[in-house]
Protein backbone atom coordinates (compact mmCIF):
# COMPACT_ATOMS: atom_id res chain seq x y z
CA UNK A 1 0.00 0.00 0.00
CA UNK A 2 2.82 2.63 1.23
CA UNK A 3 4.74 1.81 -2.79
CA UNK A 4 1.14 2.59 -4.76
CA UNK A 5 1.23 5.81 -2.21
CA UNK A 6 4.77 6.80 -3.66
CA UNK A 7 3.78 5.54 -6.84
CA UNK A 8 0.68 7.78 -6.87
CA UNK A 9 2.38 10.44 -5.65
CA UNK A 10 5.79 10.39 -8.57
CA UNK A 11 2.98 10.46 -11.01
CA UNK A 12 0.89 13.68 -9.28
CA UNK A 13 4.59 15.21 -9.46
CA UNK A 14 5.39 14.23 -12.75
CA UNK A 15 1.62 15.79 -13.77
CA UNK A 16 2.17 19.20 -11.87
CA UNK A 17 6.17 18.94 -13.99
CA UNK A 18 4.92 18.45 -17.89
CA UNK A 19 2.07 21.48 -16.98
CA UNK A 20 4.79 23.64 -15.07
CA UNK A 21 7.27 23.70 -17.75
CA UNK A 22 4.38 24.05 -20.90
CA UNK A 23 3.28 26.93 -18.99
CA UNK A 24 7.39 28.20 -18.46
CA UNK A 25 7.88 27.68 -22.40
CA UNK A 26 4.35 29.85 -22.75
CA UNK A 27 6.02 32.81 -20.26
CA UNK A 28 9.44 32.61 -21.56
CA UNK A 29 7.88 33.62 -24.94
CA UNK A 30 5.61 35.98 -23.50
CA UNK A 31 8.09 37.15 -21.53
CA UNK A 32 10.27 38.63 -24.59
CA UNK A 33 7.18 40.18 -26.42
CA UNK A 34 7.60 43.56 -24.68
CA UNK A 35 6.99 46.35 -27.34
CA UNK A 36 6.41 49.70 -27.66
CA UNK A 37 3.76 50.22 -30.17
CA UNK A 38 3.37 52.90 -32.27
CA UNK A 39 -0.05 53.35 -33.87
CA UNK A 40 -2.06 54.88 -36.83
CA UNK A 41 1.06 55.36 -38.77
CA UNK A 42 -0.33 57.10 -42.14
CA UNK A 43 1.35 57.17 -45.92
CA UNK A 44 -0.48 58.90 -48.88
CA UNK A 45 1.30 57.10 -52.13
CA UNK A 46 0.55 58.09 -55.80
CA UNK A 47 -0.74 54.70 -57.42
CA UNK A 48 1.31 54.64 -60.88
CA UNK A 49 4.13 52.60 -62.80
CA UNK A 50 5.91 53.37 -60.37
CA UNK A 51 4.22 52.57 -57.11
CA UNK A 52 5.76 49.80 -55.08
CA UNK A 53 4.23 48.32 -51.73
CA UNK A 54 7.48 47.79 -49.86
CA UNK A 55 8.47 51.44 -50.78
CA UNK A 56 5.26 52.25 -49.04
CA UNK A 57 5.74 50.23 -46.29
CA UNK A 58 9.31 51.43 -45.43
CA UNK A 59 8.61 54.52 -45.10
CA UNK A 60 6.16 53.70 -42.75
CA UNK A 61 8.43 52.16 -40.86
CA UNK A 62 10.82 55.46 -40.77
CA UNK A 63 7.51 58.08 -39.95
CA UNK A 64 6.91 55.14 -37.02
CA UNK A 65 10.57 55.56 -35.68
CA UNK A 66 10.41 59.18 -36.04
CA UNK A 67 7.60 59.46 -34.00
CA UNK A 68 8.76 57.30 -31.40
CA UNK A 69 11.67 58.95 -31.03
CA UNK A 70 9.84 62.36 -30.71
CA UNK A 71 7.96 60.57 -28.25
CA UNK A 72 11.17 59.34 -26.01
CA UNK A 73 13.48 61.37 -26.08
CA UNK A 74 14.33 65.37 -25.58
CA UNK A 75 14.13 67.68 -28.50
CA UNK A 76 18.12 68.68 -28.13
CA UNK A 77 18.59 64.59 -28.56
CA UNK A 78 17.34 64.38 -31.81
CA UNK A 79 19.87 64.85 -33.65
CA UNK A 80 21.78 62.12 -32.10
CA UNK A 81 19.48 59.51 -33.83
CA UNK A 82 18.90 61.09 -37.29
CA UNK A 83 21.16 59.20 -39.44
CA UNK A 84 19.71 55.74 -38.74
CA UNK A 85 19.18 53.44 -41.44
CA UNK A 86 16.28 52.21 -42.95
CA UNK A 87 18.07 48.37 -42.40
CA UNK A 88 18.76 49.16 -38.95
CA UNK A 89 15.48 50.22 -37.98
CA UNK A 90 13.88 47.43 -39.16
CA UNK A 91 16.07 45.36 -37.07
CA UNK A 92 14.46 47.08 -34.28
CA UNK A 93 10.81 46.00 -35.15
CA UNK A 94 8.96 42.91 -34.08
CA UNK A 95 5.58 42.89 -35.94
CA UNK A 96 3.63 45.31 -37.72
CA UNK A 97 -0.23 45.07 -39.10
CA UNK A 98 -1.85 46.96 -41.79
CA UNK A 99 -4.70 48.44 -40.35
CA UNK A 100 -6.60 50.22 -43.44
CA UNK A 101 -5.50 50.34 -46.79
CA UNK A 102 -7.56 51.89 -49.76
CA UNK A 103 -7.32 53.02 -53.30
CA UNK A 104 -8.66 56.57 -54.09
CA UNK A 105 -8.52 58.63 -57.48
CA UNK A 106 -5.04 56.88 -58.70
CA UNK A 107 -4.01 57.30 -54.40
CA UNK A 108 -3.09 54.49 -52.00
CA UNK A 109 -4.30 54.90 -48.63
CA UNK A 110 -2.59 52.89 -45.93
CA UNK A 111 -2.85 53.01 -41.89
CA UNK A 112 -0.07 50.73 -40.42
CA UNK A 113 0.45 49.80 -36.77
CA UNK A 114 4.56 49.56 -35.37
CA UNK A 115 5.64 47.60 -32.69
CA UNK A 116 9.41 48.34 -31.67
CA UNK A 117 11.37 45.75 -29.61
CA UNK A 118 11.99 47.95 -26.35
CA UNK A 119 15.19 45.89 -25.25
CA UNK A 120 16.50 46.99 -29.02
CA UNK A 121 15.66 50.56 -28.64
CA UNK A 122 16.98 51.11 -25.15
CA UNK A 123 20.08 49.59 -26.19
CA UNK A 124 20.49 51.51 -29.52
CA UNK A 125 19.75 54.74 -27.15
CA UNK A 126 22.25 54.04 -24.94
CA UNK A 127 25.24 53.89 -27.43
CA UNK A 128 24.39 57.03 -28.09
CA UNK A 129 24.87 58.25 -24.80
CA UNK A 130 20.98 59.13 -24.46
CA UNK A 131 18.28 58.33 -22.16
CA UNK A 132 14.87 57.36 -22.88
CA UNK A 133 11.81 59.21 -20.79
CA UNK A 134 8.63 57.03 -19.66
CA UNK A 135 5.76 57.70 -22.75
CA UNK A 136 3.34 58.54 -19.88
CA UNK A 137 0.37 61.62 -20.74
CA UNK A 138 -0.24 64.15 -18.46
CA UNK A 139 -2.96 66.44 -18.21
CA UNK A 140 -2.44 70.15 -17.02
CA UNK A 141 -3.96 73.12 -16.72
CA UNK A 142 -2.44 76.07 -19.35
CA UNK A 143 -3.47 79.84 -18.68
CA UNK A 144 -1.94 81.97 -20.98
CA UNK A 145 -1.54 85.67 -20.23
CA UNK A 146 -1.11 88.11 -22.73
CA UNK A 147 0.80 91.50 -20.82
CA UNK A 148 0.57 94.65 -23.28
CA UNK A 149 3.40 96.47 -21.72
CA UNK A 150 2.78 99.30 -23.94
CA UNK A 151 -0.75 99.79 -22.91
CA UNK A 152 -0.21 98.39 -19.53
CA UNK A 153 -2.90 96.07 -20.10
CA UNK A 154 -3.97 92.59 -19.64
CA UNK A 155 -5.23 90.62 -22.26
CA UNK A 156 -7.46 87.28 -21.28
CA UNK A 157 -9.29 84.52 -22.94
CA UNK A 158 -11.36 85.38 -26.16
CA UNK A 159 -8.85 88.62 -26.60
CA UNK A 160 -6.02 86.69 -26.00
CA UNK A 161 -4.90 85.35 -29.48
CA UNK A 162 -2.70 83.22 -27.74
CA UNK A 163 -5.52 81.51 -26.07
CA UNK A 164 -7.17 81.03 -28.62
CA UNK A 165 -4.57 79.32 -31.27
CA UNK A 166 -3.16 77.37 -28.40
CA UNK A 167 -5.35 73.93 -28.93
CA UNK A 168 -7.05 74.11 -32.33
CA UNK A 169 -7.27 70.26 -32.51
CA UNK A 170 -6.53 67.35 -29.98
CA UNK A 171 -3.29 66.32 -30.60
CA UNK A 172 -3.71 62.61 -29.72
CA UNK A 173 0.01 61.85 -29.89
CA UNK A 174 1.09 65.00 -27.55
CA UNK A 175 2.02 63.82 -24.39
CA UNK A 176 0.96 67.01 -22.60
CA UNK A 177 -2.63 68.09 -22.80
CA UNK A 178 -3.58 71.28 -22.01
CA UNK A 179 -6.85 72.33 -20.72
CA UNK A 180 -7.26 76.37 -20.77
CA UNK A 181 -9.35 77.65 -18.55
CA UNK A 182 -13.13 78.92 -19.08
CA UNK A 183 -13.66 82.54 -19.79
CA UNK A 184 -14.76 83.62 -16.32
CA UNK A 185 -15.67 87.41 -15.09
CA UNK A 186 -14.32 86.41 -12.11
CA UNK A 187 -11.19 85.32 -13.10
CA UNK A 188 -10.80 88.19 -15.49
CA UNK A 189 -11.35 90.71 -12.33
CA UNK A 190 -8.98 88.78 -10.01
CA UNK A 191 -6.01 88.32 -12.62
CA UNK A 192 -6.26 91.88 -13.84
CA UNK A 193 -6.19 92.82 -9.92
CA UNK A 194 -2.75 91.17 -9.90
CA UNK A 195 -0.93 93.47 -12.52
CA UNK A 196 1.78 94.76 -10.46
CA UNK A 197 2.44 91.30 -8.88
CA UNK A 198 1.82 88.61 -12.00
CA UNK A 199 5.19 86.83 -11.32
CA UNK A 200 4.42 86.21 -7.81
CA UNK A 201 0.83 85.25 -7.78
CA UNK A 202 0.09 81.60 -7.47
CA UNK A 203 -3.07 81.49 -9.48
CA UNK A 204 -4.49 79.15 -6.97
CA UNK A 205 -8.16 80.28 -6.93
CA UNK A 206 -8.00 79.25 -10.48
CA UNK A 207 -6.43 75.91 -10.77
CA UNK A 208 -8.53 74.59 -7.65
CA UNK A 209 -11.41 74.92 -9.56
CA UNK A 210 -10.28 72.40 -12.17
CA UNK A 211 -8.99 69.55 -10.03
CA UNK A 212 -5.65 69.33 -11.45
CA UNK A 213 -2.43 69.00 -9.47
CA UNK A 214 -0.38 69.73 -12.15
CA UNK A 215 0.02 73.29 -14.18
CA UNK A 216 1.67 75.61 -16.61
CA UNK A 217 1.30 79.54 -15.86
CA UNK A 218 2.86 81.56 -18.92
CA UNK A 219 3.24 85.39 -18.88
CA UNK A 220 3.65 86.66 -22.60
CA UNK A 221 5.20 90.11 -21.85
CA UNK A 222 4.87 91.99 -25.16
CA UNK A 223 5.89 95.08 -27.09
CA UNK A 224 6.30 95.77 -30.72
CA UNK A 225 9.32 94.09 -30.88
CA UNK A 226 9.73 91.33 -28.34
CA UNK A 227 8.02 88.68 -26.63
CA UNK A 228 9.02 87.62 -23.16
CA UNK A 229 7.92 84.57 -22.17
CA UNK A 230 7.82 83.62 -18.39
CA UNK A 231 6.55 80.34 -17.18
CA UNK A 232 5.94 78.75 -14.04
CA UNK A 233 5.90 74.54 -14.72
CA UNK A 234 4.82 72.88 -11.70
CA UNK A 235 5.21 68.58 -12.25
CA UNK A 236 4.50 66.34 -9.65
CA UNK A 237 5.14 68.78 -7.01
CA UNK A 238 8.04 70.34 -8.84
CA UNK A 239 8.39 73.67 -10.08
CA UNK A 240 10.56 74.80 -12.70
CA UNK A 241 10.43 78.70 -13.90
CA UNK A 242 11.36 79.32 -17.84
CA UNK A 243 12.35 82.48 -19.51
CA UNK A 244 12.24 82.77 -23.15
CA UNK A 245 12.57 85.64 -25.70
CA UNK A 246 10.65 85.74 -29.30
CA UNK A 247 10.61 88.35 -32.05
CA UNK A 248 6.86 89.76 -31.95
CA UNK A 249 4.55 87.97 -33.81
CA UNK A 250 3.06 89.69 -37.40
CA UNK A 251 0.81 86.96 -38.35
CA UNK A 252 -1.01 83.75 -36.82
CA UNK A 253 1.40 81.56 -39.06
CA UNK A 254 4.54 83.14 -36.83
CA UNK A 255 2.57 82.71 -33.98
CA UNK A 256 2.19 79.50 -34.01
CA UNK A 257 5.72 78.92 -34.45
CA UNK A 258 6.31 80.43 -30.87
CA UNK A 259 3.34 78.02 -29.96
CA UNK A 260 4.99 74.79 -31.44
CA UNK A 261 8.33 76.19 -29.97
CA UNK A 262 7.13 76.77 -26.24
CA UNK A 263 4.84 73.57 -27.04
CA UNK A 264 7.99 71.60 -27.40
CA UNK A 265 10.12 73.14 -24.67
CA UNK A 266 7.10 72.12 -22.41
CA UNK A 267 7.38 68.60 -23.61
CA UNK A 268 11.17 68.29 -22.90
CA UNK A 269 10.68 69.38 -18.83
CA UNK A 270 8.06 66.83 -18.67
CA UNK A 271 10.61 64.43 -20.51
CA UNK A 272 13.22 65.51 -17.93
CA UNK A 273 10.61 64.15 -15.22
CA UNK A 274 10.61 60.89 -16.45
CA UNK A 275 13.78 59.84 -18.00
CA UNK A 276 14.66 56.26 -17.20
CA UNK A 277 18.58 55.48 -16.43
CA UNK A 278 19.41 52.94 -18.54
CA UNK A 279 22.73 52.39 -17.32
CA UNK A 280 21.32 51.66 -13.98
CA UNK A 281 20.69 47.79 -14.82
CA UNK A 282 19.40 46.18 -11.43
CA UNK A 283 19.14 42.67 -11.68
CA UNK A 284 16.64 40.90 -9.41
CA UNK A 285 15.27 37.02 -8.99
CA UNK A 286 11.59 36.71 -8.22
CA UNK A 287 9.15 33.39 -7.29
CA UNK A 288 5.88 33.49 -7.77
CA UNK A 289 4.05 30.27 -6.47
CA UNK A 290 3.17 27.76 -9.41
CA UNK A 291 -0.38 27.31 -7.67
CA UNK A 292 -1.02 30.38 -7.92
CA UNK A 293 -1.96 30.57 -11.69
CA UNK A 294 -4.16 33.75 -11.44
CA UNK A 295 -1.02 35.36 -9.63
CA UNK A 296 1.36 34.58 -12.36
CA UNK A 297 -0.59 36.06 -15.27
CA UNK A 298 -1.22 39.15 -12.92
CA UNK A 299 3.04 39.56 -12.25
CA UNK A 300 3.47 39.22 -16.10
CA UNK A 301 0.87 41.06 -16.86
CA UNK A 302 2.09 43.72 -14.32
CA UNK A 303 5.71 42.94 -15.88
CA UNK A 304 4.72 43.60 -19.36
CA UNK A 305 3.72 47.06 -18.52
CA UNK A 306 6.14 48.09 -15.97
CA UNK A 307 8.02 50.88 -18.26
CA UNK A 308 11.52 50.88 -16.48
CA UNK A 309 11.38 46.80 -16.37
CA UNK A 310 13.68 46.48 -19.50
CA UNK A 311 13.54 43.07 -20.17
CA UNK A 312 12.33 39.52 -17.99
CA UNK A 313 12.02 35.71 -18.62
CA UNK A 314 11.01 32.99 -16.52
CA UNK A 315 14.47 31.29 -15.65
CA UNK A 316 14.17 28.05 -13.80
CA UNK A 317 11.14 25.70 -12.23
CA UNK A 318 10.59 23.59 -9.20
CA UNK A 319 7.90 21.82 -7.98
CA UNK A 320 6.58 24.85 -5.90
CA UNK A 321 8.00 28.07 -7.83
CA UNK A 322 8.29 29.69 -11.13
CA UNK A 323 11.63 31.99 -10.81
CA UNK A 324 12.09 35.14 -12.83
CA UNK A 325 14.61 37.04 -13.82
CA UNK A 326 14.53 40.60 -14.71
CA UNK A 327 16.57 43.91 -15.51
CA UNK A 328 15.06 47.29 -13.60
CA UNK A 329 16.26 50.44 -14.68
CA UNK A 330 15.89 52.02 -11.01
CA UNK A 331 16.85 51.08 -7.53
CA UNK A 332 15.50 48.75 -4.95
CA UNK A 333 13.03 51.19 -3.54
CA UNK A 334 12.01 52.22 -7.03
CA UNK A 335 10.80 48.97 -8.01
CA UNK A 336 9.04 48.12 -4.83
CA UNK A 337 7.21 51.21 -4.97
CA UNK A 338 6.18 50.58 -8.28
CA UNK A 339 5.11 46.68 -7.65
CA UNK A 340 2.74 48.13 -4.58
CA UNK A 341 1.12 50.83 -6.82
CA UNK A 342 0.18 47.63 -8.91
CA UNK A 343 -1.42 46.02 -6.36
CA UNK A 344 1.03 43.35 -5.92
CA UNK A 345 2.43 42.09 -2.53
CA UNK A 346 6.30 41.42 -2.44
CA UNK A 347 7.75 39.67 0.23
CA UNK A 348 11.29 41.12 0.37
CA UNK A 349 13.06 39.40 3.40
CA UNK A 350 15.11 36.68 1.44
CA UNK A 351 17.42 37.02 -1.24
CA UNK A 352 15.05 35.35 -3.95
CA UNK A 353 12.23 38.23 -3.51
CA UNK A 354 8.43 36.52 -4.01
CA UNK A 355 5.29 37.57 -5.06
CA UNK A 356 2.64 36.69 -2.26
Amino acid sequence: MKNKIIIYQKYIYLFILFFSLNYFFLSTNLAFSKNINIENIKITKNFDENFEKNVVINSGFSLAFKELMHRLIKSTDQDKINNISLKSIRTFIDNFSIKEEKFIDNKYFVTLDVSFNKQKIFDLLEKKNVFPSLTKKKKLMFIPILVDQEKNDIILFSENEIYLNWVKEKDNKSLLEFILPNEDLEDIILIKSRYDELENYDFNEIINKYNLKDYIITLFYKNSEKIRVLSKVKFNKNLILDNQEFENYKSISELDEIIEKLKVNFTDFWKDENQINTSIKLPLLISVDLRKNNKIKEFENVMNNLDLVSNYFASSIDNKKIYYTLTFNGTHKTFINSIETTGLKLDVKNKIWNIE
